[in-house]
């Protein structure tokens, strides 16, 4: 049996994208994405493409070349289900916030419902493939909700993570490193693997498609995120030492990069790492350690999240001691608030932190973000709860303007990459600034000798002053 109609269970980060670029390589398989989040849905199918739910460069192209033909959104699931051969299962997987593994276990509660969901109203049989990152085994339990309250059709359950960063996600899917597809090695588990690498054979050459056991495939995708973090967090631990030392990271990390068993990829100092990804999957897998009895791995692992931290910490510490040990009254003009360029999304964004710890010292923040709305910053800083709606509002501004944002700041942090923020007039911006006016670059985009001969007080990660 081919393909013919593939349903995809989120319309999020990875679904909406994801199943974008497989309506657009494979014109002969109807695509829909559903979602319950009918406001969601709306956005997808908004004529106006600028205003897509996900913002990824040149997603709205193929948006608009495959939306209508052969690629659909939807809020009507059940429906969507019944027409499909094939099933992706791509909604949220967040960290427990409750009972036993709060705070690391992955919260499997939707995975759940959309396996009851499948199995209520499946009247054939389908290929499910789990999208969504999750624990190792997985696979077993949706196979079981799925064999046990089904309408006695057969299901085949198949792993297939996605290895994409936000920013270049299109470009990851287009030209994927690797495509891994996990299957059972029974004949019917083997034919549902062979479906699923002929999609993607499409545009994929095939030897870039990998197929394991489902249980390797799960334990890849968040090894695959901790080897990344992993690294993050090791070149953030050499920059403090760089700052104490005199040695300048980049210059560290360009001497260890050229080493061919290194390599120069995820070696860039920063304010930490963010995202949705990262630091969920890390706890996740610490979790995962922690449950087999492995004490030493999962510590292993829990110091790359404890150095993340520790990385924001120390920025906003060092903002407020460089500021004569005080920022209550003063403001900090914040330029980036999503957690990597090229993104709208905040997730984990390490600007939060830091605009929650400048935030608790009474500073005046005001934000600017090329595509982060201002709702969502508000949103981003209630969730932590740390203070009230209303105070955050008054503390904090939103700017559409980065010139306004930077007017009379006493200091401007550097937190997202934003290529823009390279090109600004900042002669421009000193002139309008308290003084002394200080940069704190966060991400260490910025030309430091252009900037000290205009007159800031400049400080990057890795090399102080």
């Amino acid at each position: 049996m081919s393909i013919k109609n593939i349903c995809c269970i989120g319309a999020g980060y990875v679904g909406g994208p994801t199943m974008a670029v497989i309506a657009q390589k494979c014109p002969h398989i109807n695509v829909t994405v559903v979602d319950i989040n009918k406001e969601r849905i709306a956005a997808w199918n908004n004529d106006d493409l600028s205003s897509l739910p996900v913002f990824e460069p040149g997603l709205d192209l193929i948006i608009k070349e495959a939306r209508g033909r052969n690629l659909f959104f939807s809020s009507n699931v059940e429906e969507s289900i019944d027409k499909a051969d094939m099933i992706f299962i791509s909604v949220n997987t967040p960290t427990k916030t409750y009972g036993k593994g709060k705070g690391m276990a992955a919260d499997l509660k939707y995975i759940e419902l959309c396996a009851r969901q499948i199995a209520s109203v499946s009247k054939n049989n389908k290929i499910v493939v789990e999208k969504s990152t999750l624990p190792v085994r997985t696979a077993s339990a949706i196979k079981n909700i799925l064999d046990n309250t089904g309408n006695g059709v057969q299901f085949q359950i198949l792993s297939n993570p996605e290895f994409l960063a936000e920013g270049t996600a299109v470009n990851d899917l287009l030209m994927p490193d690797r495509v891994l597809i996990g299957g059972d090695n029974t004949k019917e588990g083997q034919k549902a693997v062979n479906q699923l690498v002929e999609i993607y054979s499409n545009w994929v050459p095939k030897n870039k498609i990998l197929t394991t056991n489902v249980w390797s495939s799960e334990l890849s995708k968040l090894t695959a995120n901790a080897f990344l973090a992993q690294r993050v967090s090791s070149i953030n631990a050499m920059s403090e030492i760089c700052e104490k030392t005199g040695a300048d990271i980049n210059e560290v990390a360009q001497a260890i990069g050229m080493d061919s068993r290194i390599g120069p990829k995820f070696l860039k100092a920063s304010v930490g790492f963010g995202g949705s990804c990262f630091q969920k999957d890390i706890l996740n897998l610490v979790y995962i350690a922690k449950s087999y009895g492995l004490d030493e791995v999962a510590d292993y692992w829990e110091q790359v999240i404890i150095m993340n931290e520790h990385q924001k910490q120390r920025f906003s510490d060092n903002i407020v001691q460089t500021l004569f040990n005080t920022v209550s009254g003063k403001k900090i003009a914040f330029l980036g608030w999503a957690f990597k360029k090229d993104t709208n999304d905040t997730r984990e964004s390490a600007a939060i932190k830091v605009a929650d710890n400048l935030l608790s010292e009474r500073a005046l923040v005001s934000v600017y973000d090329p595509k982060v709305k201002k709702e969502r910053i508000y949103a981003d800083l209630e969730n932590l709860k740390t203070r009230s709606d209303e105070e955050n509002k008054t503390l904090l501004k939103v700017h559409t303007n980065a010139y306004e944002a930077c007017k009379d700041s006493h200091a401007i942090a550097v937190l997202t990459e934003w290529d823009e923020f390279v090109n600004y007039d900042w002669a421009k911006i000193h002139k309008a600034m308290q003084k002394p006016a200080f940069i704190f670059d966060g991400r260490g985009i910025l030309n430091k000798d252009l900037l000290e001969n205009i007159g800031f007080s400049y400080y990057k990660i890795g090399s102080g002053y």
